[in-house]
């Protein structure tokens, strides 16, 4: 009932009702007067006030019931439509059913209660179909001053974008009609609009309607689909901006407030992410979760989605003072969560590690903290082996005595036939995690490639170089990277770790890898200049440690699908915890005394493809990633 107690506060319930009371009146005296050819016998003229006492008020009570008031009936749709059919079916029913208790029937018309029935559907439905018309005018009508906008894509985001457009006429948007490949939509209309012809049809289309802006409004498009869509805008002239994926939009901000400029993640064609909220959440509401590396950017982006699965408390740790400082604020200012502690600290400080896990008793750890930057990591070797290695095994062995129930590493595509320190520090901790899998504390290992927009990563450094009018540096014309957005990344690192046992190496689905050169190409394209004319494109050569190319798989890692689409798993064997233990105790004796070679030498005794690999920094892949080919 706490529905229709709300709804009675509410002016707008009461004109509803109201309404719909008066119809209800209406549709019964229409019904005797066409039953008896608007000259009814004295003898019904008489019934029809007692059965308007039984008639109206059964027919609120059954509407309100049904939850016709509830709803905004500017937005009336085929499920209020289906809803109509049975309260009033069901109202006059039941009519009947009173009628024929009380009176047995005599001297009532059938016929009467059939046109009743009718006409309140008709004359219901009717005003709430004209409500919706009133404002579903304004979508063909956004007349006076505004851009004009042409919208590509007649799908879901679109019409979602075309109402918001009608519904606030101060966003300045006029739309005049759509675009879409899809012949079967052409000469069809949205809300009165039409849609105009093919993508390709785009310049002509723009002449002849005098527009002013084109919208992309493509829930999907492969990276190939979308850099034609780009092409043809950028030849127009029009300035052009793009609606994000719908899995974004969901922060209330509204659909047009989301409108922005052209990004080069979009390029990418990755298709928004299907989570299991439920299983998530089952793993994060009411619990107390500890994010480490919480300033950077993978550790931040995890921060943010799990505030929205309700946990009792987020613990941030980081060793960078301003990160956490920035990662906290936000949290706390602009999201509205309060239940939050910041530590300040590094993960190779076990003291610190056991009196955080006692004090807050995490019942999730995501382990996002590790020195990633490749170059730095080949000259400053002992940093991996201390802060990604030995500051790994402190935070597990930690978590393992604190009872931690799930403990998510997040690891990298870089520990596939390392060929770098880095790579081969992350794929020691994979081994560790093997090592401490098996006890009551479930331990995962989630390895992706590149995000995009992290810090250190390649896309910020090719736009201040175009910024400052070039040259684009890339080392090499073949070399190539799987990419993926931070905001993805960190929706599927918390799907793989709702999903583990414990002991699995999750691999996200990257798609296809994408040449470094083509998108330097294309972000130049982006900022309206081009390649080779007004930007030049450089090769430097592959620096130390660096590979043509990637992977996240290597020979003799089975792998498998599991029930999400975009995550895989791995089957590779244990690891042997003794001989773990002896390599990390070398690497960690090495790093003491910081001596790069016998660094190198203690990675290559445990992990022996770092030593094939560094053999050939340029070599192709072993055993190239081909999501189509998984079982």
């Amino acid at each position: 009932m706490r529905a229709p107690l709300a709804n009675a506060r509410n002016p707008r319930f009461w004109l509803m009702a109201g309404a719909d009371a008066v119809l209800f009146g209406l549709s019964l005296w229409l019904a005797y007067q066409l039953r008896f050819d608007f000259v009814p016998p004295p003898a019904f003229a008489e019934q029809l006030p007692g059965v308007l006492i039984l008639a109206v008020p059964l027919k609120a009570a059954l509407f309100l019931f049904f939850g016709l008031y509830r709803g905004m009936w500017r937005y009336t749709g085929l499920a209020d439509l289906k809803r109509l059919v049975r309260a009033v079916a069901l109202s006059e029913v039941l009519l009947v059913v009173v009628i024929l208790y009380r009176h047995g029937f005599v001297g009532f018309s059938r016929s009467v209660f059939v046109l009743d029935g009718l006409l309140a559907l008709l004359l219901t439905s009717g005003l709430r179909l004209g409500v919706r018309t009133f404002f579903a005018r304004r979508f063909g009508a956004i007349a006076g001053p505004g851009r004009r906008a042409l919208i590509v894509g007649a799908g879901r985001a679109g019409e979602m974008l075309l109402r918001e457009m009608a519904a606030d006429p101060g966003l300045g948007l006029r739309p005049v009609g759509f675009l879409d490949d899809d012949a079967a939509k052409r000469g069809r209309t949205i809300h009165d609009l039409p849609v105009l012809g093919p993508v390709s049809e785009l310049a002509a289309v723009a002449a002849r309607e005098s527009v002013d802006e084109v919208i992309i409004a493509v829930s999907r498009a492969t990276p190939e689909e979308m850099r034609a869509m780009l092409e043809t805008c950028r030849a127009t002239g029009l300035p052009h901006k793009i609606l994000p994926a719908l899995d974004r939009l969901l922060d209330g901000s509204g659909v047009a407030a989301a409108l922005r400029e052209v990004d080069y993640p979009d390029l990418l064609g990755r298709e928004e992410v299907r989570l299991d909220e439920a299983g998530i959440r089952s793993m994060l509401a009411g619990r107390v979760v500890l994010v480490t590396g919480c300033g950077g950017s993978i550790g931040s982006e995890l921060a943010r989605r799990i505030i929205g699965f309700g946990p009792a408390r987020l613990v941030l740790l980081d060793q960078g003072e301003y990160n956490l400082y920035a990662v906290r604020d936000e949290l706390e200012r602009e999201m509205g969560f309060r239940d939050l502690a910041a530590v300040l600290g590094s993960v190779t400080d076990r003291e610190l590690l056991d009196r955080v896990l006692a004090e807050h008793r995490p019942a999730v750890v995501f382990h996002a903290a590790a020195y990633k930057h490749v170059p730095m990591m080949e000259e400053n070797p002992w940093q991996a082996v201390r802060n990604n290695v030995l500051g790994t095994r402190e935070l597990m062995a930690a978590a393992a005595a604190a009872g931690v129930e799930r403990f998510v590493l997040v690891s990298t595509d870089k520990a596939v036939r390392p060929a770098n320190v880095m790579g081969a520090s992350k794929r020691v901790t994979e081994l560790l995690m093997a090592c401490f899998a098996g006890g009551p504390t479930r331990f995962m290992a989630v390895r992706f490639g590149n995000v995009l927009g992290s810090s250190g990563s390649v896309v910020p450094l090719f736009r201040r170089q175009i910024e400052r009018g070039g040259p684009v540096t890339v080392t090499h014309p073949e070399a190539a990277r799987y990419f993926m957005s931070i905001t993805e990344a960190a929706q599927l690192i918390l799907q793989a770790g709702a999903m583990g046992r414990g002991g699995e190496v999750f691999v996200l689905d990257m798609g296809v890898p994408v040449k470094i050169a083509d998108m330097a190409r294309d972000l130049i394209r982006l900022s309206g200049k081009e390649p080779d004319r007004d930007v030049r494109v450089v090769f430097t050569g592959l620096r130390p440690g660096e590979k043509l190319r990637e992977e996240l798989i290597t020979e003799g890692e089975g792998i498998l699908r599991t029930e999400h689409e975009k995550i895989l798993v791995l089957g590779s064997a244990l690891s042997d915890p003794e001989a773990v233990a002896r390599g990390v105790e070398r690497l960690a004796r090495a790093a003491e005394i910081h001596d790069a070679e016998a660094i190198r030498a203690a990675f290559q005794a445990l992990v022996p493809e770092y030593a094939a690999a560094s053999d050939d920094s340029s070599a192709p892949a072993a055993s190239p990633y081909r999501p189509d080919d998984i079982p």
